[in-house]
């Protein structure tokens, strides 16, 4: 199964081939039948515990090697793996599996791979459909985000689409109910909840929904926070956003 060899790389990945590191996120990735792992380097002690199928080379390696194939100080907790992204998610295929009662969270220029992986995290959590995100204005799969979201890259459907505008209009079109999450809006999301499918549309941090992204929205509601504080991480916004939807 182990092959004992130095390794002295410094690069970290790319978009193609992303590197993924820590306990969680690689074990779930080896659990997923649609997860293709091209390298996997561990030390000794982790590779026993993660239980590498018996036909993957694992490549042996110290803690200081494992910290050269990675960004920084990533807590790799003694593993290290290359991957291929996921197949593509079609919006549509996801519409169409969609059950009577659905949540789908449309992020509308997220770029931070640790809310975006946080995001997944919370949407795995309260079973939501998926997450839509522009192709352009969305991290890619990385380490950081599969970290962050500690096993929900491999769970949670995720769809990219080129104009984000028109896919607020098929989601609407298939019967969601879109919501946008704004703090300046007069409605409370508890009273802008209602249908059993419904899309919940968040916008980037400081920013928030662009102009075009509101005039896609049936409506727009702000979480009940109080004036001690102007917003909340576009993450937690989504998570409290996820359990009011989930529980209405």
């Amino acid at each position: 199964m182990a092959r004992r060899k130095k390794s002295h790389q410094t690069h970290h990945g790319t978009a193609n081939r992303p590197r993924f590191w820590g306990k969680h996120a690689v074990a779930a990735a080896l659990d997923n039948p649609d997860r293709k792992v091209l390298r996997a380097w561990a030390t000794r002690e982790a590779a026993e515990f993660m239980q590498f199928p018996k036909d993957m080379a694992v490549t042996l390696a110290d803690v200081a090697d494992l910290g050269r194939l990675v960004p920084g100080d990533a807590p790799h907790q003694g593993v290290v793996i290359e991957v291929e992204p996921l197949e593509e998610i079609w919006l549509g295929d996801m519409l169409t599996g969609a059950g009577q009662r659905a949540i789908l969270l449309v992020l509308d220029q997220v770029t931070d791979p640790h809310n975006l992986g946080a995001i997944l995290r919370s949407a795995a959590a309260f079973g939501a459909l998926g997450i839509v995100t522009q192709d352009r204005h969305s991290p890619p799969e990385s380490g950081v985000v599969a970290k962050a979201a500690s096993g929900a890259l491999e769970r949670v459907p995720w769809a990219r689409v080129v104009n984000l505008a028109r896919a607020l209009e098929e989601i609407g079109e298939a019967g969601f109910w879109r919501i946008g999450l704004a703090g300046n809006a007069d409605t409370g999301l508890k009273e802008a909840l209602g249908p059993q499918q419904v899309a919940l549309v968040l916008g980037a941090e400081g920013a928030g929904l662009r102009h075009n992204t509101r005039e896609h929205c049936d409506s727009l509601a702000r979480l009940p926070i109080s004036n001690a504080i102007e917003s909340l991480n576009v993450s937690n916004a989504a998570a409290i956003a996820l359990y009011a939807a989930s529980t209405a």
